[in-house]
Formats: structure tokens, sequence, C-alpha cells
């Protein structure tokens, strides 16, 4: 009888977990992305901030205000003024030391994955890697450019092979398009395949939607910016660092 209470005790605690823990890592996620977006607040002048206008903090403002800011970049620069501006601003940050060659590699990189017109990301692969006969989830890129597509012999495609249980960190790889095969299932499903280190594992896999797919490879693109981004910034600060030493004649160590 105690064993039957106890295994009984085990089952409603982990069936507690199991409706409890996602529900407090989304909260805890949604509550981080609107105290960062909340200080932003912090941006205006004091005489505009919630404490000094209502007499005490409104949380979610910020976040609120964040997103309207956003929603009139985009509309002020859709139009032909809005666009020539924006080129004149990227000329200008473009010839600044350090802070050009940053704002080049990111603007590069958010514009491939975030761009309607991009391919990238919108297709899950399997693939050999790292040996043959071992298998995994890749995400097609692109293709190889510049110098490197005249070294290759045949159709490559650029894939991304990420990590598990974080798909932010992964490799690079370029490989004959015919060892790749592409799986009848969306980002998002492969993604959950992927965290989950297949533990999730889709039984009926969904067919690829088109508006799916538009509606979560904006999510799933800014996690990949943001590591490649990092990326870049160390790239970009090392080759400045690069060239001041060799513009310096006097420099003899």
């Amino acid at each position: 009888m105690a064993t039957k209470k106890t295994s009984a005790f085990k089952t409603w605690f982990l069936t507690g977990l199991l409706v409890l823990v996602p529900l407090g890592i989304t909260l805890w996620v949604l509550n981080l992305i609107i105290g960062t977006m909340d200080q932003s607040m912090a941006l205006l002048p004091l005489s505009w901030q919630p404490e000094n206008l209502f007499g005490r903090r409104i949380p979610g403002l910020g976040a609120i205000l964040t997103l309207l800011f956003i929603l009139l970049v985009g509309v002020a620069t859709h139009n032909f003024i809005g666009q020539r501006l924006v080129r004149w601003w990227e000329m200008l940050l473009g010839r600044i030391p350090v802070v050009g060659p940053i704002y080049t590699s990111v603007k590069q990189v958010s514009d491939t994955l975030l761009s309607s017109s991009g391919n990238a990301f919108r297709k899950a692969l399997l693939v050999q890697y790292p040996r043959e006969g071992s298998w995994t989830i890749a995400f097609l890129t692109g293709r190889p450019g510049g110098d490197v597509q005249n070294h290759l012999q045949g159709e490559y495609v650029s894939v991304y092979v990420p990590t598990t249980p974080n798909p932010t960190s992964g490799f690079f790889l370029m490989m004959p398009k015919a060892d790749t095969i592409e799986l009848d299932m969306t980002v998002d499903a492969a993604l959950k395949y992927i965290v989950s280190m297949g533990v999730v594992a889709p039984t009926d896999l969904p067919r690829k939607s088109e508006a799916d797919e538009r509606a979560t490879e904006e999510v799933e693109a800014v996690a990949v910016t943001a590591a490649v981004a990092a990326a870049a910034i160390t790239s970009a600060a090392a080759g400045d660092a690069e060239a001041v030493t060799a513009a310096d004649p006097t420099d003899t160590h």
C-alpha cells in the first residue's frame, strides 16, 4: 500500500512539473524580453518618464513604445525619401573606423537572414555529419559564392549544422547538393527536434507551409544573427587592430 502511494505521489509530482516548468520558463522569457525593452524608457527626458508624469512606474510601457518605434521606422524607411536617408546613414557609418566594419558585417547578415526575398533557413535538410553513415539535421543557407565557387566542381550548397540543445552555435559546411536530402518538415519542427535532442520527434511530419515558415523564420533568424554578429564584431575589431599596426611606420615592435 505504501509503495502504491509513493508511486502515485511521484506521478502527481512529475505531472505537475510537466505543466508548470514550460509555463514558468515561458513567463521568465517574456519577463526578460519585456524588462529589457522597458529599459528604453531611460532614453526619454526625465520630465517625460512615467514616474514623473503619472507618479508611478508602468510595466510594459517601454516595450509598447519600442515596438511602436520599430514600426514607425519601418513605415518611414519604406518610401523613396526614407530609403535615401537610410543609404546616406549607412554611408556615414561605413566611414567611421571600427564602427563601419562591424555595422556592415551585421547588416549583411541581417539582410540575408531577415529579408523576405532570401532563402536562408527556409529548408531543413538531412546530411551526413560528422562522418559517412551518421545523419543529422541541417538548414539550407544558400550557395557558395566568391572565389570559393571557382574551386568547387559540381553543384554545391551551403548548410548550417546546429548543435544540441543550443542551435545558435554550430558548423558551416559546403557540400554537394546530391549529398543532401530535403526534409518534408517545417523549420520550426526541425528546431524542436534538435533542441529536444531527438526526444520530441514528430510522428506525422508536417508539410512545408510558406505561411508557417514566414511566421517563424524571423524569430529563428534573430538567434542566429546574434551569434554571427558576435563573431563579426570580434573579426572586425581584430582587422582594425591589424590595419592600425600596419599603418604605423614607427612601430618597431
